[in-house]
């Protein structure tokens, strides 16, 4: 059995205006992580001298831990002299030496004027070339649309009402409990506000045109938006990754009308439909809490909703459904579409997906509202 090495001596010492570090022993493997930790204590803000002349043993990990010495002096514009040392340790200094990682520092181009203005002309290119795909993706689904009218054996009947229970149904209790919850807010704040003026009653006439006008559809639009075009770039992409739909294209079937018609047609079915839940939730919503807060008992709330409404805020809020699912469908299979071969495709394309759902439903809604003002509605 060959007995343990002792630990190597290291010692110290100032000499003028340098340190002198002298060694014994083995400087080896075994004792690599002991003897760097004595090298750190070497301080860098003066030269040293490195005394090896005693060293019986030596190895590469012994002059990586010189050569790191080195290169810590040298950042501090300090110097290192190694004597002591015989050829094969000098041989051994040198080829590690050379080998040593050198950082490399890549200056970042100052960005000029030019450079500024390119960046802006490429994303606006980008944004208008996003927006060309969508524009083909509704085309590609009404063209697909009108194709199963004509030929209705090959419409997917069965995945239409799949895709209806899982973009409609199942999302009943969100957006209920989500308007019930806004009705209730739009009371108490809008109460808190008219008492100043004694005109508690016309807290009906707002609730009213904000949740059938504006807040119902565009709020549920939000919530279908992040639950379901997540949901469909994530079903597609997934598809997409494990190359189904390079499969279904071969069997000779047609991705869009397998994939994309059910899906969107099942949002426009069912959006309105959530719509109307949305409504009624608000309004019963801010009912109830008129009527806590303020004493508007149901009856007298039903009368003034009837009298002080106009349809017509209700027909504003249920055109826009359909729009908002057209949007909300086609980002989504969108999105879906454009998925690598990667996990991490699959996870960027979804929250792209939600984010670029919202914000064109939002913009939407924003255009919406200068159109029916523009026109006097």
């Amino acid at each position: 059995m060959i007995p343990p090495m002792e630990r190597p001596d290291f010692q110290i010492s100032l000499i003028d205006a340098a340190q002198r570090v002298t060694i014994k022993g083995a400087m080896t493997l075994p004792h690599a992580t002991t003897t760097e930790a004595d090298f750190q204590t070497i301080a860098t803000d003066r030269d040293v001298h490195l005394d090896l002349s005693g060293v019986t043993r030596f190895d590469t990990s012994a002059a990586w831990i010189i050569a790191s010495l080195d290169a810590r002096l040298k950042d501090a514009g300090q110097t290192l002299e190694i004597n002591g040392t015989s050829e094969e340790i000098k041989s051994l200094l040198r080829s590690v030496t050379a080998a040593m990682p050198t950082p490399t520092v890549v200056e970042q181009p100052k960005m000029t004027f030019m450079d500024w203005v390119a960046s802006i002309g490429q994303s606006m290119a980008s944004a208008f070339m996003y927006l060309a795909e969508l524009v083909g993706f509704l085309g590609l689904f009404l063209a697909r649309l009108v194709r199963s009218l004509r030929h209705p054996k090959d419409f997917r009947l069965t995945a239409l009402f799949h895709h209806c229970e899982e973009v409609g149904l199942k999302a009943v209790p969100i957006v209920a409990l989500m308007a019930f919850l806004i009705g209730v807010v739009l009371a108490f704040q809008g109460s808190t506000q008219l008492k100043q003026f004694g005109a508690e009653v016309f807290v009906v006439d707002l609730i009213a045109i904000s949740i059938l006008r504006e807040l119902g559809i565009l709020l549920t639009s939000i919530i279908v938006a992040g639950r379901t075009a997540s949901a469909f770039t994530a079903a597609i992409g997934s598809m997409k990754m494990r190359e189904e739909i390079d499969a279904m294209a071969s069997l000779g079937l047609d991705p869009a009308m397998m994939l994309f018609v059910p899906r969107i047609l099942a949002l426009v079915i069912m959006l309105p439909i959530l719509g109307l839940i949305a409504n009624v939730m608000g309004l019963l919503g801010g009912g109830l809490m008129a009527w806590i807060d303020l004493g508007i008992s149901p009856a007298l709330f039903m009368t003034r909703l009837v009298e002080g409404t106009d349809i017509n805020h209700v027909i504003i809020g249920m055109v826009k459904a359909p729009v908002f699912a057209l949007i909300i469908g086609v980002v989504g299979c969108h999105a879906g579409m454009q998925v690598k071969s990667n996990a991490e495709s699959l996870g960027r394309m979804t929250s792209s997906a939600v984010v670029a759902a919202i914000f064109a439903v939002i913009v939407a809604d924003a255009l919406f509202s200068i159109f029916f003002a523009g026109i006097g509605m």
